[in-house]
Formats: C-alpha cells, structure tokens, sequence
C-alpha cells in the first residue's frame, strides 16, 4: 500500500496540498483502513505526507527554499553514487549509460522536454543501480520523492535541458572511464547547477 501511494504521488496523481482522504484510499487501492493508516504514517516519516490535527492527511507542499536545501543534500549524497558507480562499472553497464547517454542527446535536438525529463530520470536511477549502495539509494529515492514537483519544472526551463546534457555527458565518461574522483566532481557540478536553476525559479517567481 505505501508503495502504490508513494508511486502515485510521485507520479503526480495527487497535487501538493491535496487532502488524502482514508475512505477514498481505501476504494482505489481496494486497501483496508488500517493499511491505508500505516502508508500514510510511513509517508508521513519520508516527508512526502504531512498530517494536521482536525485536518487529516495531504500531500506535503515543499517550498523553493526547502528544495534548494534538499538538493545540495542530494549533491554530497549522488556524488558519492556516482564515484561508487565509477568503481563497479562493466562493459554491460556501460552500454547501457552509452545509450540512455544517446537518447538524451536525441531527445534533446527534437525538442522532446519530457522525454529528455523520463530519460533524466532513467539514467540516475541506472546510477544508483550500478554504485549498489543501499543506503544512500534509500536517502536519495526519499530526497527525490520531495521534489518531484521541483525537478519537473525545472525540466520546462528554457535551455534547461541543453544546459544540462552535456553535465549528464562528461558524469557517464566518468563513470565509463572508472574515473571515481572525475565521477563525482562531475555529479556535483550538475547537481549544483540544479540548484542554480532552482533559485533563477525563485527569482522568476515560480512555484512556492
């Protein structure tokens, strides 16, 4: 149940600030009251659900300010992915970045934002993958989760994307060329200029 919540949540199917309420969870997971009550307190513990006194449940809203202190959690935590994936690499794996690494840069030169936005997605995922750090897997998938909102209208940028290929570029090199030191210099750049991008946000007036 907390799995199928958190996945709909992520996906976008309830809005930041909507009420999650017990009665229609229970109908569309077809779930009990009291596994309904236990996803949204496990949620509750990831900071994706927040619950109020009289009331209830709702999706949590994250503010800009908070997503930029996420994120520069995220730069020390998927730098340190990254170098681990830069010592674990194959020749299996690094087809696998080469080609996501290829549609990226397709998805880029068509103008395709939200496959570009889909692909980003896939290629960190396959980084955590390769480095096989269980734990700074499970912060990461947490800190993400809370800026779902965030990194999606980051992804509609003008020039975000053509900014951030080539970062995405020289983190598979890296990683491809077992370099860890390189791997997680190159993560951090990027995941710095996520958080340049959230302030220009900020500046623009964008979502709160």
């Amino acid at each position: 149940m907390s799995d199928a919540l958190r996945d709909a949540i992520l996906q976008g199917e309830f809005l930041p600030g909507e009420r999650l309420v017990e009665a229609q969870l229970m109908t569309r997971f077809a779930a009990s009251r009291f596994n309904v009550r236990a996803a949204l307190q496990d949620l509750t513990a990831e900071g994706l659900v927040e619950t109020e006194r009289n009331r209830g449940a709702h999706v949590r809203k994250v503010s800009l300010d908070e997503a930029v202190e996420i994120t520069e959690v995220r730069m020390v935590v998927e730098g340190l992915i990254a170098a681990r994936a830069a010592e674990r690499i194959d020749a299996g794996r690094a087809s696998e970045l080469d080609e996501i690494g290829l549609l990226m840069r397709r998805a880029v030169e068509s103008g395709e934002h939200r496959r570009y936005h889909d692909l980003n997605g896939r290629l960190h995922a396959l980084i955590r993958e390769i480095a096989g750090h269980r734990t700074a897997d499970r912060i990461v998938g947490t800190l993400r989760g809370q800026l779902v909102r965030h990194q999606f209208v980051l992804s509609l940028l003008p020039g975000r994307p053509q900014q951030s290929l080539p970062q995405h570029e020289r983190i598979i090199a890296a990683i491809r060329a077992g370099d860890p030191k390189a791997a997680e210099e190159s993560m951090r750049e990027h995941i710095a200029s996520v958080i340049e991008a959230l302030r220009s946000i900020d500046q623009l007036g964008g979502p709160a």
